[in-house]
């Protein structure tokens, strides 16, 4: 091939990929790093942006019609009228109204009464309450996770949900195509062995070729019968027990939420249409079943790259600009795009006390580097920071003024909020969000508070790391 030839060659696929990326990236910091790379770097530059770059679920996701379908058939271009009427009559107080409108307008999904939320800590409290919720089903079991390890407490899952689909419950499982392959042999390998009936995610192919590293279903939902539900940030292995810390390293403490009510109903749904995603089959969902008496109102918020509004971004910058009293976030990555983050640099200039509690040492220690080099940006305008001691904790939560929570998924980082599909729960009641308020205050009890002077008393080598590792925060 003639040198002519290469020049030209290399000139189309980078004015495609420099041109693709203008259209089709939200991001101008997205756009411009991808350009730079599609432009400096002949061939490989272009070739790393179609593989790493381009979002191919919005495109799947359009064809199967998933984003109206979230939306309860309501139009997608067009915006959610709400009728103020219901609103002045609705159950939440008049005090959390201006954030469950924000979630309202955002989701098109109804907040829903009558549910009863608990608090799990670790898989010691979770693991056993899920399993008995498989043992104790009847007629359906969906299951997603992002990891599924196949060491001791993977095993027992297996087993259980082999066992319901000897006993006639239908049971479905998506694990995620890349989270997979975090254990060997590989758990989807395992449940189709057992027939039980599993999805991967986005798995990587050789034929056709498909590497897609970003993208990844990170949601964690487990529904039973379509009236029990567990909801969080944790996996199913064992690194989640604290009785077996020796088969790793550093052990993960975490948290995860049984829920019982109708709310479990929008669970189904965000199963439901995530099967279709992967296997293009159709599900039914479960008849809604009643509220419980007393019951907490909650939501479920379903958030990815195949939505074109950021809803949780959006979601959590307008539950931060509501905030009265106090607001207290625990987090595993904390890289909070800017919108957030000068909302809750406001928040602080307002005289809301504001607590962020993230790990001392995570196991990413690449984002614990980008996260120092901005931490500065909330310490100066009176935000508190707190560096919880090992095990690492991967908790996530999110509380404002004791009376409004949101749990599940999702992390405060660009991954999260942009790139995984991830699900949340939002509840707007009092006793939830109290339990869940003070069990982040335990957290602070035990935590070293950080300071400017110690930011500022970081080496130069040591700043310079972590100053490059923030060049790169849209994408960790």
């Amino acid at each position: 091939m003639s040198f002519h030839l290469w020049i030209a060659l290399e000139i189309f696929f980078s004015v495609l990929a420099v041109g693709h990326a203008l259209l089709h990236k939200r991001d101008s910091r997205a756009a411009l790093g991808w350009i730079a790379v599609s432009l400096v770097f002949p061939f490989v530059g272009p070739l790393l942006y179609f593989v790493f770059g381009v979002n191919r679920v919005r495109t799947h996701a359009q064809q199967l019609g998933l984003r109206t379908q979230w939306r309860f058939d309501a139009p997608h271009f067009e915006p959610l009228v709400l009728d103020e009427t219901a609103l002045e009559s609705s159950p939440v107080p008049g005090a959390l109204r201006a954030m469950a409108r924000v979630s309202d307008t955002v989701t098109g999904v109804p907040l829903v009464a009558g549910n009863r939320v608990e608090m799990l800590v670790d898989g010691d409290q979770a693991y056993p309450l899920m399993l008995e919720a498989i043992d104790a089903a009847r007629r359906r079991i969906f299951l997603t996770t992002y990891i599924f390890e196949t060491n001791r407490i993977g095993r027992r899952f297996i087993d259980a949900l082999a066992a319901a689909v000897d006993r006639g419950v239908d049971v479905r499982v998506i694990i995620d195509g890349i989270g997979e392959y975090y254990s060997w042999p590989r758990a989807g390998t395992l449940l189709k062995r057992r027939q039980v009936p599993a999805a991967r995610f986005l798995p990587p192919r050789l034929l056709p070729p498909t590497v897609q590293i970003n993208l990844r279903n990170h949601r964690k939902l487990l529904a039973v019968d379509g009236r029990i539900g567990f909801v969080g940030g944790m996996n199913i292995g064992d690194r989640h027990m604290t009785a077996v810390p020796k088969r790793w390293r550093q052990p993960m403490r975490d948290v995860h939420f049984k829920v019982i009510g109708p709310v479990i109903r929008q669970l189904e749904q965000c199963f439901v249409e995530d099967w279709r995603f992967c296997t293009g089959q159709r599900l039914e969902l479960s008849p809604e079943c009643h509220p419980l008496a007393n019951g907490a109102l909650c939501r479920a918020i379903v958030d990815g790259p195949n939505e074109d509004l950021d809803k949780l971004a959006s979601i959590l910058g307008g539950a931060i600009a509501a905030a009265h009293r106090r607001i207290a976030i625990m987090t595993p990555y904390f890289l909070p795009p800017r919108g957030i983050l000068s909302a809750l640099q406001t928040a602080a200039l307002r005289g809301v006390a504001v607590d962020v509690v993230l790990p001392r040492r995570s196991n990413l220690p690449y984002v614990d580097w980008a996260t120092c080099n901005m931490l500065w940006e909330l310490l100066k305008w009176g935000v508190r920071v707190f560096w919880q001691p090992p095990p690492f904790s991967h908790t996530k939560l999110f509380v404002v003024d004791g009376t409004y929570a949101q749990f599940g998924s999702a992390n405060i980082d660009a991954r999260s909020l942009r790139l995984n599909f991830e699900l949340n729960l939002e509840t707007f009641d009092s006793t939830v969000s109290g339990r869940i308020e003070r069990f982040i205050d335990e957290a602070i009890h035990k935590s070293s508070p950080v300071s400017i002077a110690q930011l500022d008393g970081r080496s130069l080598p040591i700043k310079l790391r972590d100053a490059a590792a923030w060049l790169f925060s849209p994408y960790l």
